[in-house]
């Protein structure tokens, strides 16, 4: 899937790719991330995706594993952006919404019945001052609605805003 992300460099919209990261080297712990995609993907059989730019394919921007619950509920397991993309020094922005809108389009291709179009996740940082930052974001940002203690959704209209937003500009 073709998105945009802006360089921040010179504010630019560049091309970038979400695809399946099957035959790549998935990020983990060692390489600074704070997820390990490489052995959650197979551990927990997750289909994981990775955002690069056209430019080069080698340096992933993002990574997004999702999931199937009860083969129904669309679940977005795990997001992260590259060390590189954090902080003052980042190199592009947009990556994690373009994660999310992607997400969001998928969770509409596979949701079942009354679970088509909704994007559940759950937010569960080291401490509760920041997952409720964290969650404060995903709300404001992307349309995420609090659903039980750490549990998240994004509602098909806020779903199809973020599809728009990210991948159709």
């Amino acid at each position: 899937m073709n998105a945009k992300i802006l360089r921040i460099s010179d504010n630019v919209l560049v091309p970038a790719i979400i695809s399946r990261g099957i035959t790549v080297h998935l990020p983990s712990l060692t390489e600074g991330w704070q997820f390990n995609f490489r052995g959650n993907t197979r551990r927990e059989a997750l289909e994981t995706y990775i955002l690069t730019t056209d430019d080069n394919s080698d340096e992933i921007q993002g990574c997004l594993s999702f999931k199937m619950n009860h083969k129904v509920e669309p679940y977005m397991a795990y997001i992260e952006i590259a060390p590189h993309n954090k902080g003052k020094t980042r190199r592009y922005d947009d990556v994690a919404g373009c994660l999310i809108a992607y997400a969001c389009r998928l969770s509409f291709i596979n949701g079942k019945g009354d679970y088509k179009g909704w994007l559940a996740f759950d937010v569960l940082e080291e401490t509760a001052a920041d997952s409720i930052k964290l969650m404060a974001l995903y709300s404001k940002k992307y349309g995420a609605l609090k659903f039980g203690e750490t549990t998240m959704v994004i509602p098909p209209n806020e779903a199809k805003k973020l599809i728009d937003q990210f991948l159709n500009r």
